[in-house]
């Protein structure tokens, strides 16, 4: 059940997650030669930057939800295949690089300042962390999905004939009704929650190894 605290709790993750996402999107397609997200200014983790408020709000009242897409043109890769491949991967690729900083620093808050996590400024930054490594987990998989528009239809259809290949990327009207039969079924839950648990625990154990528990 929510309370006031959880959901201040869920906005910041929500928002944290969304923001490296789409940043690190834009970073890469940049890295690549494109400078299209640096001219529209979303080379950036300021948040307003990336968050869609219809999107922030289904997420919150749904469970799913979108962040303003990065404008990428892989006109500018030398091969457009290999950009585009590079380029999606890089926004699951930074979640869950986020959770395991935050699974790491809250158990270096509980070795190293344990009476701190019991304070109310503590309780409230390890509870930040606990949402935020979970949500930002969860987002990370969830865009790793070989349905469109998500990043893994990206990197899954890269395997295709060229022309295949771009008629998949542009999209399809049976994909997107594919795309919202998922999540609304609820077929999905059960694997993305395991493999989330899994990530999580395997963060832990690395965490927990660099700290010496």
């Amino acid at each position: 059940m929510f309370n006031l605290s959880n959901i201040i709790y869920l906005v910041i993750a929500v928002v944290l997650s969304m923001s490296i996402h789409e940043t690190a999107h834009g970073l890469v397609s940049y890295w690549m030669g494109d400078p299209t997200a640096k001219m529209e200014g979303r080379l950036s983790l300021n948040p307003f930057k990336h968050v869609d408020w219809i999107g922030l709000v289904c997420l919150l009242v749904c469970g799913f939800g979108w962040a303003k897409p990065v404008p990428v043109d892989a006109r500018y890769y030398k091969d457009a295949k290999t950009g585009i491949i590079w380029t999606s991967f890089a926004g699951p690729i930074a979640n869950f690089l986020l959770s395991f900083i935050c699974v790491f620093l809250f158990y270096a808050l509980y070795k190293f300042a344990p009476y701190f996590m019991m304070s109310s400024v503590g309780y409230f930054i390890s509870n930040t962390l606990t949402y935020t490594g979970l949500i930002s987990t969860g987002f990370g998989i969830f865009n790793l999905i070989p349905v469109p528009p998500l990043d893994g239809s990206k990197v899954l259809f890269s395997f295709l004939p060229d022309d295949k290949y771009y008629k998949f990327i542009d999209g399809a009207p049976w994909m997107n009704l594919l795309f919202i039969l998922l999540i609304f079924s609820g077929l999905l839950d059960y694997p993305l929650g395991m493999l989330r648990s899994n990530m999580i625990q395997f963060f832990e154990m690395i965490a927990k190894m660099i700290l010496g528990f």
